[in-house]
């Protein structure tokens, strides 16, 4: 996830309003992407899918999410959106209708310092990198594409140079787990606003590979929650709703007000359905992408 507010009078707010407009709207672009990502929920391949919305379609679409009393905030993802021809025509027209526009590209070798300067111009607000990995091996294998470590470091050293705010999504593994700490630490030296970890959901790819163990989410929750309060910039979970229970116990532990969360911390349980919408390349609309 994106761009999520961080403060609990914008959540409040957010919460408030989801009876007439959602907070968050992700638009499958396409579902082109040039890497083969092991988890990627969408099985995405190197051409687009027949179906994809064209651009008249999409600019209705970006009408219609404008007419929400409060425009939600926008989040361009796919499949890789640089593989979108017309990408920023559509991030153009949708910053000429008001909406607050974030993108989630992959990591290759379309993410050029022109195209990061030329998302800037059009109004992008923040971009996000997946790294799912402290060093290359790691991450390049969950990836399917050598070199991907190193270019994603590069893309959001790029974007921060650029004046963007930057984020960074980690899908959690048995492969991973145990380098939690090395990535918070990377993490640290990049400049981010925000951290999001992923707890992998079984869809797509996604679901032949192992999951975590109840123990070692526990460990998760625990190195995150260390994390979250000492790291610049704020970590977030997403599919790990449980993430909750572990920092209420803690606080109450601690003698800690259940009100009083570190700057890292923002949950508000089972996002999807609650302000979130997903739409496909194809204009169907969902709960949430991992449905």
């Amino acid at each position: 996830m994106i761009a999520t507010p961080h403060s609990s009078d914008q959540l409040a707010a957010a919460a408030a309003d989801f009876s007439t407009s959602p907070m968050l709207v992700f638009y499958e672009v396409t579902r082109a992407c040039d890497l083969v990502c092991r988890h990627c929920r969408a099985c995405a391949a190197p051409k687009p899918v027949p179906g994809e919305l064209s651009s008249a379609e999409s600019q209705q679409l970006i009408d219609q999410l404008a007419e929400f009393p409060s425009p939600p905030l926008l989040v361009i993802t796919g499949g890789d959106p640089l593989k979108r021809p017309d990408l920023f025509e559509l991030i153009t027209y949708a910053k000429g209708k008001g909406l607050d526009v974030s993108i989630t590209p992959s990591a290759t070798p379309l993410v050029t310092r022109p195209a990061i300067e030329r998302l800037r111009d059009c109004g992008i607000s923040r971009m996000a990198i997946s790294i799912d990995g402290a060093d290359a091996d790691t991450h390049d294998a969950f990836r399917g594409f050598r070199g991907s470590f190193d270019r994603s470091l590069e893309i959001l050293r790029d974007a921060h140079r650029a004046g963007l705010s930057t984020q960074i999504n980690t899908t959690l593994t048995p492969e991973n787990i145990h380098q939690v700490d090395r990535m918070a630490d990377l993490f640290a030296e990049l400049s981010i606003d925000l951290w999001s970890v992923f707890f992998l959901v079984p869809v797509g790819r996604g679901a032949i590979l192992p999951r975590l163990s109840a123990e070692q989410c526990e460990n998760a929750f625990e190195r995150l929650w260390a994390h979250s309060r000492t790291q610049p910039y704020a970590i977030k979970t997403t599919e790990a709703p449980h993430y909750r229970r572990y920092v209420i116990q803690h606080q109450v532990a601690s003698g800690q007000k259940r009100t009083a969360r570190p700057a890292g911390f923002v949950t508000r349980g089972v996002n999807d359905g609650k302000g979130i919408l997903f739409i496909s390349y194809c204009g169907m609309i969902y709960p949430s992408g991992f449905l």
